[in-house]
């Protein structure tokens, strides 16, 4: 089914163009660039307590304020730099968040050191290959589980911030660790799934 047909979507992509696009183009497709791995690891910290709508509409700003994610010069960010950040009403400000940005690239920059690519380690979490989940109702996707749970703690002992389960669950559906659309959802099969 093509996305110009009317197709079922998961409901929390609702009417808004912005977050339909975003479903239908990006979320549950799986990633393997650790500049956007990385981009989705710290929007995906900025949301805590705010909606994904909100972070979305201002990726661009952050894109900008942020050197476009790239991890080595997001590292070597001064502290009158982050400062700066926190004056740009294009972003979230909120200082640990905004901090955390920094932190989590040089926490990167050390899981690249080892393991040879952000990419490699994120996804090892699930042993290379996207896991698949056959959702028939919004209800039933959960909003983290043991798999989240375990990449949060091993996250925060490498020094990521803003990397809670929850937010490691988010990050696992956005990137395709996870396929989490409903089996309904015309991008279920997309994503590597098969319609029963």
């Amino acid at each position: 089914m093509s996305a110009t047909s009317n197709p079922v979507r998961c409901a929390w992509a609702g009417s808004d163009p912005l977050m339909r696009d975003y479903h239908d183009t990006e979320w549950g497709v799986p990633l393997h660039d650790d500049r956007a791995l990385f981009e989705f690891l710290c929007l995906e910290g900025a949301q805590a307590g705010l909606s994904w709508r909100t972070v979305l509409a201002k990726r661009d700003n952050y894109r900008q304020a942020f050197h476009d994610f790239e991890i080595a010069r997001v590292a070597a960010m001064t502290d009158r730099a982050l400062e700066k950040r926190l004056l740009d009403p294009g972003i979230i400000r909120n200082r640990l968040k905004v901090s955390s940005t920094r932190d989590n690239a040089i926490a990167a920059l050390k899981v690249i050191d080892e393991f040879g690519s952000l990419d490699a380690y994120l996804w090892s979490f699930v042993d290379g290959k996207p896991l698949l989940n056959r959702w028939r109702e919004p209800s039933e996707v959960p909003a983290s589980t043991a798999l989240s749970d375990r990449m949060s703690k091993a996250l925060k002992q490498r020094g990521f911030r803003f990397v809670g389960t929850t937010i490691c669950y988010s990050l696992l559906q956005a990137t395709g660790m996870i396929n989490d659309h409903l089996v309904a959802c015309f991008r279920h099969e997309a994503c590597g799934g098969a319609l029963t």
